[in-house]
Formats: C-alpha cells, structure tokens, sequence
C-alpha cells in the first residue's frame, strides 16, 4: 500500500514536469495539427512514463527492503519483550571466595587451639581467673603465649568465674566480705572481679562470722576477747564478731582449761605462771584460776 502511493505521487510529477517544458502538449482541435500532436506525444509520455515506473520500482524494491527489516527488527524486538524480566538479583551473581588467612587466623595454630581446648575442659569442673587459667595451662606444658591464647580464647566470662570461685569456698569455709575479696584477689581476680564476685555470692556475713567463731573453736582454744579479736582480723566488722561470739554457745571456764593444756603440751608453767598467760589471752581471773586447776596446777 505504501509502495501504491510512492509510485502514483512520482508519475504525477513527471507529467506536471513534461507539461511544463513543453514536451506535451495539450490536443489541438485543427485536423492534421491535432494528428501529429497527439502521435508525437505518445511516444514521449510513454518513455518517461517507462522510465518514472523503473524508477518507482526500484524505489519500491528498496522500500520494501526496508519494510522487511523493520518488520525483522520488530520480530526479534517482540520475542525479547515475551521473555520475563530479569531481577537485579538474577543479572548479577555474587561469589563468597573464603578468606583462608582471615580463618587461619581466627583458628590458631595447632598447640593454641589445643590451648583453648584444656581451657576449656578445666572449666568445666571449677573456676579460674584469667591469670589463674594461664599458670595452670603453663603447668600443663603450654608455651606462655599459647596459654594466654587460650585463656584469651575460651569463652569465659571473668567475672562469672569469679562468683563460682567465691561459691566454692562458702561451701567449705566461712569468709568475712573483705576476707573473701582478698582470697579472691590471692587467685589473681581482678579487685573489681573479686568485689563482684562476693558481693553475688549470696554471703551473709552475720551467719558467715558465727560460722568461723566455731570453725575457730573446734580447733583451738578462745577466750571471750580473743575469739571477738581474731574474728575481727579475719575482715568482719566488730558488731558481727561480738553476734557471732555471743551465740557460739562457748563455755568460757572450759575454753581456758583447753588453753592451758595446750600451753602445757610446749612448755613448763608455774600455776601462777600459767595463769598470768591464760589472762594474757584474754580469760578473766576467774577463767585462767579455773584453767590452771583443771590442767593440774
């Protein structure tokens, strides 16, 4: 249809063309004049008829081979637009490579990672400060800097540790609040560890006192004085050594009979001698007379 139109638009020209030069003229109404005008003419229109109508097809061939390769472009262009869509995700694929210096680094050697390991298993079945964890893993054979890699290493909360520590011994010592700090301390806690440690301990100092006040008397002999003082010593405050002496259930008089046999076990004593020491320690007169008799002075 397009190729109709190019054709039929190019001949009217070249009439137009003709007309205007004077090639063709219009049909004259004498005889012979019109005769030879008109058979002059034919000819003429006929060629340039011929030769617009070549023109024209080649101008056609070569329009309908620009309507094939539209038509071509519009084909492909119609199969792309009935594939689906591609997603960002789909156009680019991401590849992970691992970083085998970032994991070696993370892992360790072979005796650090065995470092960690022992950490590990000690603490599995009793508490350590850091510090405290190194010493053991360097007993065990470990290089100084392995152990501290796998103290470094092993997970453990610190000051946790320090609560288990401060647990395990209430179970079989009694602590004062600040006796207990610097036996944590001792085993290379942290203060700030070692203070937290006791203070989430559930320690009753009050209880803890009377505890250590028979602790004390089922090894040694006290007097009244003595026991309050020693207690002292150990960290807890006078109100709570005074609590814990008063409700030992102590019978003084006995407690210094014990004192001077202990005394008589290492040395020899005059009765005056023996109960000069007693009040040494604290007896009254009364308690040191009553001691001195009662080991056979």
């Amino acid at each position: 249809m397009k190729t109709k139109m190019i054709s039929t638009a190019v001949c009217a020209l070249c009439v137009l063309a003709l007309t205007g030069c004077g090639e063709i003229s219009s049909p004259v109404s004498d005889g012979s004049g019109a005769s030879s005008a008109s058979s002059a003419a034919s000819p003429m229109v006929s060629t340039s008829t011929n030769s617009t109508s070549s023109a024209a097809s080649n101008q056609s061939s070569s329009s309908a081979k620009t309507s094939s390769t539209v038509s071509a472009v519009s084909t492909e262009q119609s199969k792309a637009e009935s594939l689906p869509a591609l997603s960002q995700s789909d156009k680019y694929v991401e590849i992970s490579v691992p970083d085998e210096t970032s994991e070696n680094s993370e892992v360790g050697s072979l005796s650090q990672r065995n470092a960690v390991s022992k950490a590990r298993d000690y603490l599995k079945f009793t508490s350590f400060s850091h510090d405290g964890l190194v010493e053991q893993l360097k007993f065990e054979g470990f290089s100084a800097e392995d152990a501290a890699y796998g103290a470094d290493n092993c997970g453990a909360d610190w000051k946790e540790q320090a609560v288990k520590k401060a647990k395990e011994y209430l179970k079989t010592q009694s602590f004062s609040r600040d006796g207990l700090i610097e036996q944590l301390e001792f085993e290379k806690f942290t203060h700030e560890q070692a203070v937290y440690g006791v203070d989430n301990a559930g320690l009753d100092s009050s209880s803890q006192a009377g505890k250590k006040a028979e602790e004390y008397l089922k090894y040694s002999a006290f007097s009244y004085s003595g026991l309050v003082e020693q207690l002292e010593f150990e960290g807890f405050s006078h109100a709570d050594a005074v609590a814990a002496v008063d409700s030992c259930g102590a019978d003084w008089n006995e407690q210094a009979a014990k004192k001077a046999e202990e005394y008589l076990k290492y040395s020899s004593f005059s009765r005056t001698e023996l109960i000069e020491q007693l009040e040494f320690e604290g007896f009254t007169a009364g308690q040191a007379a009553y001691g001195a008799r009662a080991a056979g002075l």
